[in-house]
């Protein structure tokens, strides 16, 4: 079953509250369906909907982004498959499997 874009940011709020704080910078999560912006340089973390500036972007299906946060997939296979796509900040990328 897929997860639409309100339960997958939900999930990631929860995610937040866990580990927030182990990135320190904004990132934005680009879907088809919508954004989540993950806002780690505030504390607590702030997660929300709202397609505004962030550090870095990552570009990638929806279906795909609750695989990596099931584990299913690996974050640094789906880059070099291309089926992540990363904008600005790459040393923030490297940091999100911290997240997952």
């Amino acid at each position: 079953m897929s997860m639409n874009l309100e339960e997958t940011t939900q999930k990631v709020v929860a995610l937040a509250e866990k580990k927030g704080g182990s990135i320190g910078k904004k990132i934005k999560f680009k879907f088809d369906e919508g954004v989540i912006l993950l806002d780690d340089s505030s504390s607590p973390t702030q997660v929300s909907n709202e397609d505004e500036y962030a550090d870095c972007t990552v570009k990638l299906s929806l279906s795909n982004f609750n695989k990596l946060m099931n584990g299913e997939m690996n974050a640094m296979g789906a880059f070099m498959m291309g089926k992540i796509k990363v904008e600005g900040d790459m040393g923030i990328a490297t940091k999100l499997s911290n997240l997952f």
